[in-house]
């Protein structure tokens, strides 16, 4: 899904063809990151160990 339709923006749709959607792959890795970063500071486990108990 690009943020500009190519109609409203001419120049983004030959960047788009030139470069590729930049800001659609850049969403995505920052998306993936969040998810990646999530996982590695979840500390739910530790809570529920029975040794912290």
């Amino acid at each position: 899904m690009s943020f500009t339709d190519s109609t409203d923006a001419p120049i983004y749709a030959g960047l788009v063809e030139e470069h590729g959607d930049v800001p659609a792959e850049v969403r995505r890795v920052a998306e993936e990151t969040m998810r990646e970063a999530d996982r590695a500071i979840d500390f739910s486990d530790i809570r529920r160990s029975p040794a912290y108990r």
